[in-house]
């Protein structure tokens, strides 16, 4: 059922002593019975606002009969979870005291490190990757043994063997982190420890007695509760507890001197791409921005992109990214490259053949959505596709790109030189902090003997001339203090270049996300439900934005800090890109003035630069 404003909600009980020859107003998707008609609008209204919320999946902003759609949705998402792995996750669900966040986050891992029954992986077979699905796990000397059943065209099992538990890897993960999210929230009755329905416990042999260290927190607790009841009981009338901030941006109550946090500036949203579409473009974007080197693809900027995508003729720079994704799947030798043999498909992609590939790639997607569109491109007529199309065509073929082993290696290496400085970064803040300390207690300790030595009236030229070498030497101890948080900062760069995968910087009150993109000058918000998007691109929207936000509440202080930590960067991304688009709109008029007297040539025009593109880092 629908939460409304986050909260459970009842529906209207039926009338008493209906009559069946009655005439009464219905509401379609709950059934619900009303004699009055003022009633029945009253309650119809209430639920065509946007105050309600997806009780399994969190999305916000919705009317009633939306989020009944997305509850039904995210259910039958949450039940498509591999029935062999339900029995696992519960048991690691249940008395878990776990936030949501970390318990998925440690099954999530924990499931990439285990072998189940009838879970299908890979595995190397004769000097190739071959599917496998496990029929048996045993267990020899310790060792983890499966049987498996290799799998042969069409996915028939064609031969079994008996292989090393660790020798057995998957290709993608059994499950993802969003389906397992839903899967535990359908599952459970309660948080805080979670609590798995009694039905799905008793099925799955799971125990449902709360363990020792859960029943000495809870007896705990109604202690502490009663003893705090009893304290209220003895005072005199009912004082008004003070709020502790922060608390949950929805129910901080602005002041008069509030009401200027919630002016926000408003969005621009001139994309040329549909709005529901920006999040595949800045996926596609920065995918291939981030793995450049490894596709062979060397970097252009977000608005050729756009415009690439948008223009209804094929181009060089569309066909260059499909081409340098087609390459990496077929190096990787996965799924993709077991299709190209299978229809003896010569492994060339070229300006001429590269929608052959993409037609093999479509087919192989098996998504009508997409695949309804192979005819179009084997007749040419690839731009006139649609563009969220195009977009979503893309997505998918970046969300194969990240599963190849190519890509992985370099996300393991990333991950291991992030840690290898974060290290590097807190040595060094550590030994900064303790010279720091040092500097202090030296400094403190010098004006104590030249304070005593004034006093008693005895300070010598030997002793000034101490002093002054002391801080000489106090002067350099800070110069190299200076230069080493230099290096901090660095540091901090380079960690930052090494970052995985781009996320969000935080949510404003009502769930919208706020993106920022090393190699795009603007600020980028995605609302709550995923569908719309804006952005800010100039210093001052920026300071308005940053002066709107209320830090009275959890999320808005939470997204004002990281705005701030990184306020120096936004800005100057900003201040760059103005200037970029007011060079932009000069050589424009320059070419519109040129225009009238000689016939401008379209690549002339800086929006059609995208045609212009040339592939430097193409592996020829």
């Amino acid at each position: 059922m629908p939460l409304f404003n986050k909260k459970p909600f009842s529906l209207m009980e039926p009338p008493k002593d209906l009559d069946s020859k009655e005439k009464v107003f219905q509401i379609r998707f709950t059934k619900e019975i009303f004699r009055d008609y003022q009633e029945y609008l009253k309650r119809l209204n209430l639920y065509r606002q946007r105050v309600w919320t997806c009780k399994m999946s969190g999305k916000t902003n919705l009317t009633f009969e939306e989020a009944l759609v997305s509850e039904h949705n995210a259910m039958e998402k949450a039940r498509s979870i591999p029935t062999e792995l339900m029995a696992y996750v519960l048991r690691m669900t249940q008395y878990s005291t776990l936030g949501l966040h970390e318990l998925v986050n440690k099954i999530y891992a924990n499931l990439l490190e285990e072998v189940f029954e009838g879970i299908e992986l890979h595995a190397n077979k004769d000097g190739s990757v071959v599917p496998c699905k496990i029929l048996k796990i045993l267990d020899s000397d310790g060792t983890k043994m499966c049987e498996v059943g290799w799998f042969g065209r069409e996915k028939t099992l064609i031969n079994t063997s008996v292989v090393k538990a660790s020798d057995l890897f998957y290709r993608r993960a059994p499950v993802s982190r969003n389906t397992l999210k839903l899967f535990i929230r359908d599952s459970t009755t309660q948080t805080t420890p979670w609590v798995i329905h009694e039905n799905l416990a008793k099925k799955y042999g799971i125990p449902v007695d709360p363990p020792n260290n859960i029943m000495h927190k809870k007896r705990r607790k109604r202690e502490e509760n009663e003893t705090e009841d009893g304290r209220k009981k003895m005072k005199d009338g009912d004082a008004q507890v003070p709020i502790k901030y922060p608390i949950d941006d929805m129910l901080v109550r602005p002041n008069a001197d509030d009401l200027a946090l919630f002016k926000r500036p408003p969005l621009a949203t001139d994309f040329r791409v549909p709005r529901c579409s920006v999040g595949d473009l800045l996926m596609v974007w920065d995918f291939c921005s981030s793995f450049g080197r490894v596709l062979r693809l060397s970097p252009f900027p977000l608005t050729d992109m756009e415009n690439a995508i948008c223009h209804k003729e094929s181009n060089v720079l569309l066909v260059e990214v499909h081409a340098a994704i087609f390459h990496l799947l077929i190096k990787d030798k996965g799924d993709y490259f077991s299709v190209l043999q299978n229809k003896k498909r010569k492994l060339k992609v070229s300006l001429v053949t590269w929608t052959e590939f993409l037609c093999d790639f479509l087919e192989m997607t098996k998504s009508e959505e997409l695949s309804g569109n192979i005819a179009s491109v084997r007749r040419g007529y690839y731009g006139l596709i649609d563009t969220d199309i195009k977009l979503k065509i893309l997505r998918e073929l970046v969300e194969e790109a990240i599963k190849t082993s190519a890509i992985r290696e370099i996300l393991s290496e990333r991950v291991d030189q992030k840690q290898a400085l974060n290290a590097t970064k807190r040595e060094s803040t550590k030994k900064d902090k303790e010279e720091q300390n040092l500097n202090t207690e030296i400094a403190m300790k010098n004006e104590e003997n030249q304070t005593d030595a004034v006093q008693d009236g005895n300070e010598s030229v030997d002793e000034l001339a101490r002093g002054k070498e002391e801080k000489d030497k106090s002067n350099v101890s800070r110069s190299k203090t200076e230069g080493k948080r230099h290096r901090v900062w660095h540091l901090e760069t380079e960690i930052e270049k090494l970052s995985i995968r781009s996320s969000p910087l935080g949510k404003d009150r009502h769930y919208n996300r706020y993106w920022f993109f090393r190699r795009e000058g603007r600020l980028f918000v995605e609302s709550a439900d995923f569908r719309e998007w804006g952005y800010y691109s100039t210093k001052e929207e920026l300071d308005a934005l940053m002066g709107s936000l209320n830090v009275k509440g959890i999320r808005e202080r939470a997204l004002k800090r990281q705005l701030e930590k990184f306020y120096n960067k936004l800005s100057n991304a900003l201040e760059k890109r103005t200037k970029d688009i007011v060079n932009k709109m000069l050589l424009e008029e320059g070419v519109l003035r040129r225009s009238t007297r000689v016939r401008a040539q379209p690549k002339d025009n800086p929006s059609m630069a995208f045609l212009k593109y040339v592939n430097k880092w193409k592996d020829n």
